[in-house]
């Protein structure tokens, strides 16, 4: 379900909120304001997988980027149907075994891998689909 502003999500979430790693606030737009009013799409299946991946890896993730409107998806670059503007998140790398954190991804229910340099990027898209990034399929290989 998309909410249309931080200030309605949380209120509307917070009571039954039950994601103890993660917040509305580092799930939604970026764009500071410049499109939207940080719209966040809520997906408690998704938000289950994110914390079974934590709790595999036994360390924090950190999200470089989760929802994006759709004005904030084409400023950055990102694909135009990009799951993004929906529900996907991009993790950091740095810190993790990376292969480590992709098996846990994966045992997590999550079917859409985007491979990078410094993230990994993880979605629940209907056809399991995995890419590299530019210049990092060499990180990955090793």
């Amino acid at each position: 379900m998309l909410y249309s502003s931080r200030r309605r999500a949380n209120k509307a979430l917070v009571a039954g909120w039950c994601w103890p790693h993660f917040s509305v606030h580092e799930l939604s737009c970026r764009c500071g304001g410049r499109f939207c009013d940080g719209e966040y799409w809520h997906a408690p299946a998704f938000l289950d997988g994110l914390e079974a991946i934590r709790e595999r890896m036994k360390k924090p993730l950190i999200l470089t980027s989760a929802h994006r409107c759709p004005a904030w998806n084409a400023m950055v670059g990102g694909a135009p149907l990009s799951q993004h503007k929906q529900i996907a998140a991009d993790i950091q790398t740095i810190g993790h075994d990376r292969h480590a954190l992709l098996t846990a991804a994966k045992g997590a229910g999550f079917t859409g891998f985007g491979l990078a340099r410094s993230f990994l990027h993880i979605d629940r898209r209907a056809r399991p689909t995995r890419w590299f990034y530019p210049e990092s399929e060499a990180i990955w290989m090793t």
